[in-house]
């Protein structure tokens, strides 16, 4: 087994459900649990060197590649990091796997699922299309019962052939900071082609649990919204039961039982948490970075006679956002949000994670430095980095890659993918914050184009429409049209000098109603300033190399030593937290990343000094 991939757990005979607010982190799909699956991740047969139509059936000449890393990548074992407009992937199925998966009588159906394919994917079994996907940071699944039909093949064996198209040089496609040069330039990096996401099998009842999302209506009383694939025959009821585990204690919070239409495919429960109700003791369950309570369910099919058609594994944080003049707001306290820009790009394996317990020690990382939150930047994570951030207690900005190019193609393209992204992550209390776009790109002239000020728009109150539980910025850093959280970008060195920018309501007047730093309006398109919170959601990016200097190595700052480098941090950090307004910031950045090494963290995330110093610094404590 590769170093690192865990492997899925081995078919359970009483198919006992995991614990899923405690699973291990190994699991693609966190919010949602069965006992058994196949992890398809591993070595698999790879060709990027041409593209023949009879491949799909397999192909001759291939090399060994690691999935799910990408082939531009040494943990791939390919490290071709040149452009691959093309690549094709072919793996082996087996009685071994289906079994792993769960497959039987209760479980009659098979979905294969994969985690992200970078851009635009094909796929085979035994030569048979089974569907396509386009979006380079979605899931997206596909009902493979018939093509792994018991006898089909000889041996029992199928061949699964997947080809992902990925043109370097289109700018209409959500890239996020991968480069369309060659090499990497200025902020982008090496690219992500392919597969770079788990892909894994899965046994489900003829009748499934397909979907579920949880939404906090209020501080007591959730909805959960429910999707069923399959033919039903009518009468079916759904079970709701919601435990919390406190240390020793097991209390069991609500159990709701619904009858649901005869033909509906998709639902919603409310489940009301009556504790909630009594304010005495509201804080005892709620979700926080400091308290980061998670609540277990289950949520149970039952036929029309009450047998058990299907069960799946849940959790659920009790939580509320919210912005109150200047204020943001957790469970109706105001909440100063403390960030790290987070790549999350490593430089063995890229946009993938090295292994599944670095995505729990990214998290945990991010916290022992002092932040209580991350901003992805430009990239949609893998979900098991939110399971840790639900589980561990890190606030988090969801983000999508941009596209560079305005466009109806890129329009459609991010829109689309933007949406899937909401749709999967939005159970996750993690999440407080979603951002569509980053620094008008893909609107570059959005300060006079109506028609870009009208898409960034479109995307903001798409995604209230979605989610209308959590703020909305619809263009961070500045150009703002609609948004909840007026957000700047900073680059400013001098401790002093940024100080005096946000140091009062005057400093704030002139700020949002002017020009900001970059030369850049903060509100553009008839937006409005109506007092809504501020935040600094990039500062600082302060270059320092213990290490030994790299050529084209670069910060918006540099320091000589370590302790100048400290000096720096907790300069710009002082004058963060005499600002009078600031509710929130956001330092540049986590890591280094390839050129820019203006990280708290080497790229190996090492500490470039002892950790509590960078804590001292950030927290000012």
């Amino acid at each position: 087994m590769l170093d690192g991939i865990v492997a899925a757990p081995t078919s359970t005979p009483d198919r006992t459900l995991p614990r899923a607010s405690r699973q291990d982190g190994s699991y693609p799909r966190p919010q949602m649990l069965r006992p058994d699956w196949a992890d398809l991740d591993g070595t698999w047969s790879f060709r990027n060197d041409g593209d023949d139509p009879a491949w799909r059936s397999g192909f001759p000449g291939a090399r060994d590649i690691v999935v799910p890393f990408p082939p531009e990548s040494v943990a791939s074992g390919i490290d071709e990091p040149g452009f691959h407009p093309v690549v094709w992937y072919s793996r082996t199925l087996s009685r071994a796997d289906i079994d792993a998966a769960g497959s039987g009588p209760a479980a009659p159906r098979l979905v294969l699922h994969f985690g992200a394919v970078d851009y635009r994917a094909t796929v085979w079994i035994d030569g048979v299309l089974i569907g396509t996907h386009e979006g380079g940071h979605t899931p997206f699944s596909f009902d493979v019962t018939q093509a792994l039909t018991p006898g089909a093949t000889e041996g029992d064996l199928h061949t699964l052939v997947v080809r992902a198209e990925d043109d370097p040089h289109d700018l209409t496609q959500p890239r996020g900071k991968q480069d369309w040069h060659e090499d990497a330039h200025a902020i982008w990096y090496r690219r992500t082609t392919g597969i770079w996401q788990t892909v894994w099998l899965e046994a489900v009842p003829a009748v499934a649990v397909e979907y579920l999302r949880w939404t906090n209506l209020d501080q007591a009383t959730l909805r959960l919204t429910v999707r069923l694939h399959g033919v039903r025959t009518g009468g079916e009821r759904l079970r709701v039961e919601a435990v919390w585990h406190d240390d020793d204690r097991v209390e069991h919070l609500a159990t709701v039982e619904s009858t649901i239409g005869d033909t509906a495919t998709e639902f919603d429960v409310l489940v009301p948490v009556a504790r909630q109700a009594n304010g005495q003791a509201q804080d005892e369950l709620f979700w926080t970075p400091d308290t980061p309570r998670l609540v277990d369910a289950t949520v149970t099919l039952l036929g029309p006679g009450g047998a058990v058609v299907d069960t799946v594994a849940t959790y659920f944080g009790v939580r509320t956002v919210g912005i109150d003049g200047p204020r943001f707001l957790l469970n109706g306290h105001a909440q100063d949000v403390r960030s790290v820009l987070n790549q999350g790009y490593w430089p063995d394996s890229h946009l993938a994670a090295p292994s599944r317990q670095a995505l729990r020690r990214e998290v945990e990382l991010i916290k022992e430095l002092g932040f209580n939150a991350a901003r992805n930047h430009q990239k949609i994570e893998d979900p098991r980095f939110l399971y840790w951030a639900d589980r561990l207690g890190l606030m988090v900005w969801g983000e999508t890659a941009g596209a560079y190019e305005f466009s109806p193609r890129a329009m459609h393209r991010l829109m689309r993918e933007w949406m899937d992204a909401v749709e999967r992550d939005a159970s996750h209390p993690s999440i407080i914050t979603w951002v569509p776009v980053n620094e008008s790109w893909g609107v570059q002239e959005i300060r006079t184009n109506a028609a870009q000020q009208a898409y960034a728009r479109s995307l903001a109150d798409v995604t209230r429409a979605l989610d209308p539980t959590r703020p909305v910025v619809s263009n961070d850093g500045w150009e703002h049209v609609s948004s909840d959280i007026i957000t700047i970008h900073d680059y400013e060195g001098v401790g002093e000098r940024l100080a005096r920018t946000y140091a009062d309501d005057a400093a704030r007047s002139a700020l949002v109603g002017g020009i900001g730093p970059a030369d850049r309006r903060v509100l553009v398109g008839g937006a409005q300033d109506h007092g809504q919170p501020v935040m600094l959601t990039e500062f600082g990016g302060v270059d320092y190399q213990p290490g030994g200097r790299r050529e084209d190595g670069w910060g918006y700052t540099s320091a000589t030593d370590g302790d100048d480098w400290v000096e720096r941090i907790t300069a710009l950090y002082d004058a963060v937290r005499a600002s009078s307004f600031l509710v929130g910031s956001c330092w540049t950045q986590l890591t280094d990343t390839m050129q820019e090494t203006n990280g708290l963290l080497n790229a190996d995330r090492t500490p470039k000094v002892p950790i509590e110093q960078i804590r001292r610094a950030v927290t000012g404590h």
